[in-house]
């Protein structure tokens, strides 16, 4: 033990166990955790290693004696016809059969559907009616051969705590840190925190925020392997998983049949697992779906109310990478079609699955944590009772850019990191502030890929930011799309030339040998000029293109030596031209421009920051600036610490504006592969380009 699990048996005796006790056993079962960790309470509750040995062999014994594993279904009826009664630990669900007017209970490893069943029981426990609950279920035989049923149930006790005592959770809060309770939470949730980032186990946190918070909708995408369903499958008994499939309003919300509501009324949250699967038949199905979502009611023939929070959970099948830098996916790909830009617009957080740990043994703990049971009571209490919105909303600061539904979605955000973290009521400004930017970055993320795929004006506000204690307002990226202009700024109806909207290639102009020569005139038959007649300009026109990602057949010289032909100075800015391969960049380029004649002079206004190493940055401009004069060509660099903006001025009066500036090529995979020195055979990173005059 350590420090921490001494203290957290100090405080909460009685209700820890020992996780890797859990680990030990889960491997040899499907039984989910919290009916583990129910029976290791049971019988481990101890620190002392004989005792935890003997009741690690009752614990083993009572899985042998009482759980039914699927094959052994007709060997579990037969111990009940021979010995009169057993009892089962099993899950336990009950319908109703409209033909024969009454209940029947089936187990799903019992292989009956036909287990008599007395209303006391469902009616105590309307989870039996939606979804099942895991219990301990006494099944007796039933010897009255009149009877159409072989199988009665005479007991039946929901494994889950009787009492819970909110008071005493909040008051053991108070003796921890923030960072020790969140090891705890980690802890208590089989993860062994110092193998972990703070910001994974963020992630993790957000997986536990449906749990918490009413009326949360969330969502993860990411890879397979990681976890995403087991805290919605084993982690707690208020919450039920969903495994793609048809999805009904009257298995979600209201059966107008039996007069019933459905799931949302019954469990705390609803996961959808493999979301991408997940077929929608009634169309009122998804509208009923974006009323709860928005305001956790519905009508359908009678106003329902209910607390249920709503994870869409499910895979992504291509590299994040290529998704934000492609104009064709968004990483709202897997969804199905039928949700539409009004439901994606209801989730407070998407949470980015490719950022969590692949399942290991690695990352279990073998230290104390809560028994499950006992942290899922404590959120399901707050869930039920406690309202931090307002609280949120007093503290919080938001910048311009948020609206209505961010601005919801980040409060619910922050809210349940609250009930989770700091039940007592304190929490200090600076972890305050950590609550809000990740908040705001998992509703930014919603945001930037709504504004993706609806490119106009409605969601184009994706600079979500607050404003902190000192008054400085803090906008908050998205790791994954920081720099990746095809998520960032996506294609703007009306911004291309009439030309490209009617069909033409977004090809730059290729510029043919004579339309780059200076032509000599005669004045008449009988002499010639001696000077330089004004140049013959190319047919040029304003282009608007995209250059998409992976992309190949762009060099600096096919997209501006066209539009240079007469000019003779030209302005560079480019606040990104100060470490290696950006001033190479900058040399290719000057390059480019030496194949038009008539340019004498190239200014560079860039800039630099505090990681740059402005020595070195300045002698190898300085050795350009030489280089350039042994072809008659002046270079003057300027620094500009202000600059953002990237953009080439000619003095013809053409601009180009590349968005990434000069640096939208790839690194090579290698650097003795083709397109290390051709650049029209490198792969190209996403961007657009503008050339217009000025």
């Amino acid at each position: 033990m350590d420090k921490l699990d001494e203290k957290l048996i100090e405080n909460f005796d009685g209700k820890v166990v020992r996780k890797d006790l859990l680990h030990r056993i889960k491997k040899g079962t499907n039984v989910p955790t919290f009916v583990l960790e129910f029976l290791l309470a049971r019988f481990c509750a101890s620190d002392d290693d004989d005792e935890i040995q003997e009741g690690l062999s009752a614990v083993l014994e009572t899985l042998n004696d009482n759980y039914v594993r699927a094959d052994e279904a007709n060997a579990a009826q037969s111990k009940v016809a021979t010995k009169g009664k057993h009892k089962f630990i099993d899950k336990v669900h009950v319908r109703y059969v409209e033909k024969e007017k009454r209940h029947w209970a089936s187990l799903e490893n019992f292989n009956s559907q036909r287990i008599a069943i007395g209303d006391k029981f469902y009616k105590n426990n309307d989870r039996l009616l939606e979804g099942g609950i895991w219990a301990e279920v006494t099944i007796c035989h039933n010897d009255i051969e009149e009877d159409d049923y072989a199988f009665y149930i005479e007991d039946l006790r929901p494994i889950q705590l009787s009492r819970f005592d909110f008071n005493a959770y909040r008051e053991g809060r108070t003796k921890y840190s923030r960072d020790d309770w969140i090891d705890i939470v980690m802890r208590s949730v089989g993860l062994e925190p110092t193998k972990i980032s703070k910001r994974v186990k963020f992630h993790f946190l957000a997986r536990l925020a449906p749990l918490v918070e009413a009326n949360y909708n969330f969502i993860e995408l990411g890879p397979r392997g990681t976890g995403k369903s087991y805290f919605y499958s084993e982690f707690s008994p208020y919450s039920t998983l969903v495994s793609g499939g048809q999805t009904s309003p009257a298995t979600l919300f209201y059966n107008n049949a039996r007069k019933k509501a459905g799931l949302v009324s019954y469990w705390d949250t609803i996961a959808f697992d493999e979301v991408g699967n997940m077929r929608v038949k009634d169309p009122d199905t998804i509208q009923i779906m974006k009323d709860f979502m928005a305001n956790g009611r519905f009508s359908r023939g009678t106003e329902v109310i209910a607390d249920a929070s709503m994870c869409f959970i499910g895979n992504l099948d291509l590299g994040v990478n290529q998704i934000v830098n492609s104009t064709e996916y968004d990483l709202f790909q897997p969804l199905p079609k039928e949700f539409d830009l009004a439901v994606m617009d209801r989730f407070c957080m998407y949470m980015p699955g490719w950022e969590m740990p692949k399942n290991s043994s690695d990352f279990l703990t073998d230290n104390y944590g809560f028994i499950t049971d006992y942290l899922s009571e404590a959120f399901h209490h707050q869930l039920k009772h406690t309202n931090r919105y307002e609280e949120v909303s007093k503290r919080i600061k938001l910048g311009k850019q948020v609206e209505g539904r961010d601005e919801k979605g980040v409060k619910k955000t922050v809210a349940a990191f609250l009930k989770m973290l700091h039940p007592d009521g304190e929490c200090s400004d600076e972890e305050f502030e950590e609550y809000v930017t990740y908040a705001i970055e998992g509703r930014r993320r919603v945001k930037e890929q709504m504004n993706k795929r609806k490119p106009d004006d409605e969601f184009a506000n994706i600079g979500l930011s607050f404003i902190n204690t000192q008054g400085k307002e803090i906008v908050v990226d998205c790791p994954e799309t920081i720099g990746a202009d095809a998520t960032i700024n996506p294609h703007k109806p009306g911004i291309r030339s009439a030309k490209v909207d009617e069909g033409e290639s977004h090809q730059p102009i290729k510029q043919s040998n004579d339309e780059s020569k200076v032509t000599k005139v005669a004045t008449n038959a009988h002499e010639e000029t001696t000077h330089d007649a004004a140049p013959v300009l190319p047919d040029l026109k304003e282009q608007h293109f995209t250059i998409t990602y992976d992309s190949t057949g762009y060099s600096y010289e096919s997209i501006i030596l066209p539009y240079l032909v007469g000019a003779k100075s030209i302005i560079i800015e480019d606040p990104y031209i100060r470490v290696t391969h950006q001033i190479q960049n900058f040399i290719r380029l000057c390059e480019a421009i030496l194949k038009q004649p008539s340019i004498k002079k190239i200014q560079l206004i860039t800039s630099y920051d505090d990681k740059t190493d402005v020595k070195e940055m300045a002698e190898r401009l300085q050795d350009v600036k030489q280089s350039l004069l042994e072809f008659e060509v002046q270079l003057d660099v300027k620094v500009n610490e202000q600059l953002h903006d990237r953009e080439i001025r000619i003095d013809n009066g053409w601009t180009v504006k590349i968005g990434r500036g000069l640096d939208f090529y790839q690194r090579p995979d290698s650097w003795y592969g083709v397109g290390v020195n051709d650049l029209s055979l490198r792969k190209c990173l996403e961007t657009k380009v503008d050339i217009y005059e000025s």
